[in-house]
């Protein structure tokens, strides 16, 4: 059986043919027939997140859940107060996570704006402006400059035309239009120059074209599909925090069981004993924890807003922190997606001119500046200038362009010259033009100057200097010789090779619309590209010294694709790879080979899902930018998916965790940095707590084991808990980061929270608060026993100093755990916050210990300054401790790790 041709093979009368249409359009009744049986053109709608459902997020956490069945706990068994305490943490967190991405979710909505409100449709033989809804398959559609294209296309004629479909293909330049059928079967998107697609824009010329698909059947509806397979991952973080929850839930149920049991053993009675395990199971559950998280990605995001990023999901600041490599758009993301001159070549001289973009600011530098070179390079620009048909106008501070992108860039460059276009306009007005084509590849108009009509040609260097007899120098005009004719095209090559596009303009005095293209005067050559945004280049380079890897993706052209991503730093000595070669590699392959690539031009919206796909199969924490439509299923895919506010799609937005809300590259390294930063502040604080739910659990365990009586009472360990657990635990979230932080290579994601190094400091510090408190609680019913004390104040005594030596013991660990690396002694006061909330506490604590009424409720007892200063230099103890175990582990972790290439360590 022989397969149906493409579309783009089809000819034109075979179209019309397969479409049931006519070259006069549809008929009212054949348009609403087909109206009812394929739908309206649309997508379908974007799944509003509601309020409900943020909110029923907030309880997918395993803490959130462990500490809520601990509130109806300690509510059943009286313990009213600690109920209270726990209920307004939990809510307090609840409610910072709901407001926050409620608030995120809104300011999306205000950036959907995609969709093509109208579309100029042929039916009954006239034209008619119908909603784009209404467009059904066979309509013909009339295309203009401006006109968005309302459904995928097979055009049937075309003047002059050209698209702009950075959207969808990535391609930078506007590409040409054209009617002819297609032989290859299988060609890319951009290089399908007989169809138009949907959602991308006319920038020159006119047309006309078929519908050959509308909604999901379009090649923007087939990426809208796509997302709806890809399934999102949880971040590292909440992998981890998933972790500790499970963890920590069945320790809690094994410390209520072990205490409830020996204690009864012991003769005391079950239910003192049930609700002294309910408290410590309820100090080993760190219930700011989800309030730290909260409160620590809250910080970020809004940190980030000031730095023109817009989250969405608190979470996904956090990726950002362990993203390892970032897949990168060019067009609109690294490069700015506004044609810039960079270099003019002419006779005997070259210049080359700064600045980006459209606005008229930069600097022309000549490598012969003299009068006659720079009045040569004047009436060059002019002559492209006075040839274009774009017009540059100023808006709200910023320049925008009207008309086609390299006329604009031409526009630009004759202004950085100090050539006004208007005033260039009015002393030399058209009076002739001779329109582009894609045949010709040229364009030229007459003007009516001082000296009579002159012509004024741009176009294909080949093209143009094939008619031209002569050659503008500074020296006055020369026979264009063979020689010169090499120089021109050797030049022709050197400014390709640079990957720019290049035209060549030429002119002939008393001119007429007959000859204008006839002996003309060879005036010189423009190159061009879509210049890479200024602050790109520094932002991949702090990548870099971050151990992250910066990868582009695009849909442009090879060459042009390796020429922007060698000047931003990210084309070193890997390899560049185009879609058709990804279509040879098996998934395999590709995983073997991603190691190696650095550049992938030429890809489609699957390609790139392929790529994202195989950097996650290495185990990579995967972000990717993008402002396109053909970018969304790989931004959903990928870890964090970064879209681009100002020029990004609204498919593309919607399928972003983050939304660059100034298309500022530059903006991901402040992300990097924040999300660092909040994984850095969730350790520190884990840290601190489970290193003091250690010592407060070993100091009941080795006293119960010891035959000891319980060194604190219930009550104590709920206030220990919550001092520690409350505003010095909370004070961590906004400890300033540590000035090397983005000199450390990426965290492996697999790695989680708790490495050796980790774990071993939480350890020591655990191990030697116990040691600590066994050591005074024994010591002190040692004294009392020998003194002939009564047992009751000897055990009352007792007690408080090991629950003052405890609390004291983690205030000086909250300091400590500032850092896992350095000294406690290096900017140990920075976190003002931390200070505050210790001098708090140490207020409470004073007021626990000496108001009688509370002195009553807490069983404390009336310490003496001596007692506290034995107290405090016991507690003091940990300091050094602590520090010695982070330089031995310093020490043993280089001499691990030396001379291992590729191994290093992350603590």
């Amino acid at each position: 059986m022989v397969s149906q041709p493409t579309w783009h093979q089809r000819s034109i009368g075979e179209t019309l043919v397969a479409l049931s249409t006519t070259a006069d359009g549809l008929s009212s009744e054949e348009a609403a027939s087909r109206f009812a049986a394929t739908g309206p053109n649309e997508l379908p709608g974007v799944n509003r997140v509601s309020p409900w459902a943020i909110l029923g997020a907030q309880f997918q956490n395993v803490l959130i859940l462990i500490l809520l069945a601990a509130v109806g706990l300690s509510a059943l068994l009286g313990e009213v107060l600690e109920a209270v305490v726990i209920a307004v943490i939990v809510l307090f967190a609840i409610l910072l996570g709901f407001v926050q991405e409620y608030r995120a979710e809104r300011a999306m909505e205000a950036l959907r704006c995609m969709a093509a409100p109208t579309a100029k449709v042929l039916r009954n033989g006239r034209e008619l402006t119908i909603p784009a809804r209404e467009v059904v398959p066979g309509d013909l559609v009339l295309l203009g400059v401006g006109d968005r294209i309302p459904a995928d296309l097979r055009l049937i004629e075309a003047v002059n035309l050209r698209m702009n479909e950075a959207s969808l293909t990535g391609e930078s330049n506007p590409v040409e239009k054209r009617v002819a059928p297609l032989t290859e079967v299988s060609l890319a998107l951009g290089d399908r120059v007989n169809l138009a697609y949907a959602g991308t824009d006319v920038t020159y010329g006119r047309g006309r074209g078929l519908v050959i698909a509308t909604a999901l059947h379009t090649q923007f509806g087939q990426v809208t599909k796509m997302l709806a397979g890809v399934e999102q991952v949880r971040t590292p973080l909440q992998q981890n925090l998933d972790r500790v929850g499970r963890i920590l839930a069945i320790a809690a149920g094994i410390i209520v069981v072990l205490i409830a049991g020996l204690g009864w053993l012991r003769g005391e009675p079950l239910l003192e004993m049930v609700i002294f395990g309910v408290a410590l199971a309820v100090a080993v559950v760190p219930e700011a924890l989800p309030a730290v998280v909260t409160i620590s990605l809250a910080i970020g995001v809004q940190r980030m807003v000031k730095r023109h990023a817009l989250v969405r999901r608190l979470p996904t600041v956090e990726t950002l922190g362990s993203t390892s490599i970032i897949c990168s758009d060019k067009t609109g993301t690294l490069t700015r997606d506004q044609m810039t001159v960079r270099e003019v070549w002419m006779e005997g001289c070259r210049c080359t001119l700064t600045g980006s973009g459209y606005a008229p600011a930069g600097d022309l530098t000549l490598t012969t500046d003299g009068p006659h070179e720079r009045a040569l390079l004047g009436y060059l620009l002019s002559a492209a200038a006075l040839s274009c048909d774009a017009r540059l106008e100023l808006e709200d501070g910023a320049w925008h362009l009207s008309g086609d992108p390299t006329e604009g860039a031409l526009i630009v460059a004759a202004a950085k010259a100090g050539l006004d276009p208007d005033r260039l306009q009015a002393r030399a007005p058209r009076v002739d033009e001779i329109p582009f084509s894609s045949e010709r590849k040229r364009m030229t108009t007459l003007h009516r100057m001082a000296g009579g009509v002159v012509a004024f040609s741009k176009g294909a260097t080949e093209t143009i200097l094939a008619d031209c007899s002569h050659l503008a120098s500074p020296a006055g005009l020369l026979a264009l010789d063979a020689a010169a004719r090499e120089r021109i095209n050797d030049a022709t090559l050197a400014m390709a090779q640079q990957a720019l596009r290049v035209l060549a303009i030429a002119y002939k005095p008393e001119a007429s619309r007959a000859d204008a293209e006839h002996a003309m005067v060879f005036a010189g050559l423009i190159g061009m590209i879509d210049p890479p945004r200024p602050e790109a280049q520094s932002a991949i380079a702090a990548c870099k010294r971050a151990g992250i890897r910066a990868v582009m993706i695009t849909g442009d052209h090879p060459d042009t694709a390796a020429a922007i991503a060698r000047e931003l730093g990210i084309l070193g000595n890997g390899r560049v790879v185009m879609g058709a070669e990804l279509d040879a590699m098996s998934d395999t392959e590709l995983a073997h080979q991603v190691a190696d690539i650095e550049v992938y031009a030429r890809v489609s919206p699957e390609h790139k899902l392929r790529v994202v796909t195989a950097y996650q199969a290495h185990g990579q924490v995967c972000a990717m930018t993008g402002d396109g439509v053909n970018d969304a299923p790989a931004l959903k895919k990928a870890d964090i998916g970064i879209a681009m506010g100002v020029t990004g799609t609204d498919v593309s937005r919607e399928a972003a965790d983050m939304t660059l809300t100034d298309d500022n590259f530059a903006s991901i390294v402040g992300a990097v940095e924040e999300g660092r930063g909040i994984f850095s502040n969730i350790k520190k604080y884990l840290m601190y707590l489970l290193s003091s739910n250690i010592g407060e659990i070993g100091l009941m365990a080795v006293a119960t084991l010891a035959g000891m009586p319980l060194p604190l009472s219930a009550v104590q360990i709920l206030y220990v808990n919550l001092a520690t657990d409350g505003l010095p635990a909370l004070a961590l979230a906004f400890d300033p980061p540590e000035s090397d932080l983005m000199q450390r290579p990426p965290r492996d994601r697999q790695t989680g929270i708790f490495t050796k190094p980790v774990v071993l400091l939480m350890l020591v510090g655990g191990i030697w608060s116990t040691l600590v408190n066994v050591a005074l609680f024994a010591w002190e019913l040692h004294l009392g026993a020998t003194a002939g004390l009564d047992s009751a104040v000897t055990l009352t005594r007792a007690m408080t100093m090991a629950f003052l030596s405890l609390v004291l013991i983690q205030f000086f660990k909250a300091y400590s755990f500032r850092s896992d690396r350095d000294s406690v002694f290096i900017r140990p006061f920075a976190n003002r916050w931390l200070n505050l909330a210790i001098l708090w506490e140490l207020t409470l604590l004073l007021l626990v210990i000496y108001v009688p009424a509370l002195s009553a409720a807490f069983g404390t007892y009336q310490l003496t300054g001596t007692d506290w200063l034995v107290v405090t230099a016991a507690a003091a103890t940990i300091i050094p401790v602590l520090d010695l175990t982070k330089w031995l582990i310093r020490q043993y972790f280089t001499l691990k790790t030396e001379g291992l290439p590729g191994v290093s360590w992350t603590p």
